[in-house]
């Protein structure tokens, strides 16, 4: 039987000597919401990518010294056509072995379906959270780095309810994500003895909402809570709602967990805002994420940044791990590398792993979100923060326990 990894240096020693001059590369695609919903949450996603990206190459690249490349596409987030598109481009132009990505829930099983499943590429997505994700018939090709909304929303309910927060009503934009979000928050807020007055949804990039907000607060309550996105349809909502003097308290989940938010409400309207988002464990991985991070002027805090990273990650070991950018056998090699037993591999430990891995030793990645230890689904358990605006930014208040 042919080694893979020999083969996969025989390929790449035979392309440089009929280029003359150009450097093998392995590429990995990257699919996120530069424009719409949340284009101000996209760019510090990507950069916890490319922090693996640069760090890879810096510890002698992949595969045997190949440079590890992050072409990207945009999914505009909400456009299933736009993401199919990108996707198309990434696993037929660009022939990328994976995909980190995409983002939105949508765009990512519209990704999945029309070019990554059909094409037999890997997909990572360190941010869709809609428990539709988990159905897909994906061939186990499609994986997270970040808790379903199953959790997140039962996280939700749970500390809106500690707080003696009883009484709701919520809107929430009418796509994957948001329906999933509301019925797992809705189910757990109600079974925890809490009242949803009115539960609406609402199409995203509308100019007025002013209609949906007359309903949601006919019954009085002073709590909205918005499932949707900081960019779009909950801008304007939460704008709208202040405008119109309904509601005394705002809620949120991770779609509207942005500064750019805040910014474009005010500070002073949206003080005391309570929100959720998949956060990072208090690992040795968590701090050394926010190590690197921070040197390389990222913000280790923005949401999915360490969830993107890891992503990352997972799919370079896994590519080193198969022995070559070929798309076949890379599932099964994710689940290796990501799971117990084995040698624990921490962020920027790459060196080490290639060293292991070499020498046929099992690798475990603990990252910079915790561990990822897949299910049947690509699912992994997580944890929730609680997020409060304060002093003019989202500060994390911890993680919501069970």
């Amino acid at each position: 039987m042919i080694n893979k990894r020999a083969l996969a240096t025989a390929v790449a020693a035979s392309t440089l000597a009929m280029t003359g001059f150009a450097q093998a590369e392995v590429k990995v695609g990257f699919l996120g919401g530069f424009t719409g919903g949340i284009e101000s949450l996209t760019p510090p996603i990507f950069e916890g990518a490319q922090l693996a990206v640069e760090q890879i190459n810096e510890q002698g690249g992949i595969l045997d010294g190949q440079t590890l490349v992050m072409p990207s596409g945009d999914t505009t987030c909400s456009d299933a056509s736009a993401a199919s598109n990108a996707a198309d481009r990434m696993v037929n132009s660009e022939n990328v072995t994976a995909i980190v990505g995409a983002l939105c829930t949508g765009a990512t099983i519209a990704a999945a379906n029309n070019a990554a499943i059909p094409g037999g590429v890997l997909m990572v997505s360190p941010a869709s959270t809609a428990p539709a994700v988990s159905e897909l018939d994906d061939n186990d090709l499609v994986f997270r780095t970040v808790p379903s909304d199953a959790f997140q929303g039962e996280m939700l309910a749970k500390l809106l309810l500690e707080k003696g927060i009883d009484s709701v009503a919520v809107t929430y934009v009418n796509n994957d994500y948001g329906q999933g979000l509301s019925d797992a928050f809705s189910a757990a807020f109600e079974s925890g003895g809490g009242e949803i007055t009115e539960n609406l949804a609402h199409e995203d990039n509308r100019a007025d909402y002013r209609s949906e907000l007359g309903s949601l607060s006919v019954s009085g309550v002073e709590t909205l809570v918005v499932l949707a996105y900081a960019d779009t349809s909950g801008q304007t909502v939460l704008r709208q709602a202040y405008e119109s003097g309904m509601f005394t308290q705002y809620v949120g989940a991770d779609g509207m967990v942005g500064d750019s938010l805040i910014e474009a409400i005010g500070a002073d309207v949206l003080d005391g805002m309570i929100a959720t988002r998949p956060g990072s464990p208090d690992l040795p991985g968590t701090d050394i994420f926010i190590e690197a991070a921070e040197a390389a002027e990222l913000d280790p805090s923005a949401v999915f940044a360490a969830q993107a990273y890891d992503a990352a990650f997972l799919i370079a070991l896994a590519i080193e791990q198969n022995g070559s950018a070929d798309r076949e056998g890379l599932s099964e090699a994710l689940r290796s590398v990501s799971s117990a037993p084995g040698e624990v591999i921490l962020p920027g430990e790459w060196e080490k792993a290639v060293e292991l891995i070499a020498a046929g030793t099992d690798i475990n990645y603990e990252g910079a979100s915790g561990s990822h230890e897949f299910d049947d689904n690509g699912d992994v358990p997580g944890v929730v923060v609680e997020m409060v605006v304060e002093n003019g930014t989202f500060t994390s208040k911890g993680q919501v326990d069970l």
